[in-house]
């Protein structure tokens, strides 16, 4: 069935503030520090934690990037919905901050959360789904 509405546009974000520090090799944590909103680096610390059996911190990364990512679609006009691009990089952040946010709600039991996480990142960018979660 199609939509006679259309679907809304896609939300192409900026560059994350921190993207450029990590590539150069920059600690995720001071990176963090530096620059609060970028969500490249909290996806970054929430996998270090993870990868090193703490989940409670890893969650608490995870949820801190994908809240990030909320804001920063918001301030960039997306509406609740609609598709957020794999092939455009600076996207990248907030698909990884819904892949880690699944998989640290996994590992706490939170199935639903999970499972609703994976589904926003498929529906987001069926892309980035594919890169993420395979």
């Amino acid at each position: 069935m199609t939509n006679l509405l259309g679907e809304p546009p896609e939300t192409l974000l900026p560059e994350d503030p921190g993207t450029a520090l990590l590539a150069e090799g920059a600690p995720a944590e001071e990176v963090a520090e530096r620059h609060p909103d970028s969500v490249a680096a909290w996806a970054r610390l929430a996998d270090a934690a993870l990868g090193e059996d703490r989940q409670l911190e890893g969650y608490a990364f995870a949820r801190t990037a994908y809240h990030r990512s909320l804001d920063s679609l918001r301030r960039n006009g997306w509406r609740g919905h609609g598709p957020v691009p794999w092939s455009h990089e600076a996207n990248r952040g907030f698909l990884h901050a819904l892949a880690v946010l699944a998989t640290a709600s996994e590992r706490l039991g939170d199935v639903e959360e999970a499972h609703r996480c994976r589904e926003f990142l498929r529906e987001s960018s069926r892309e980035g789904y594919d890169a993420l979660v395979g």
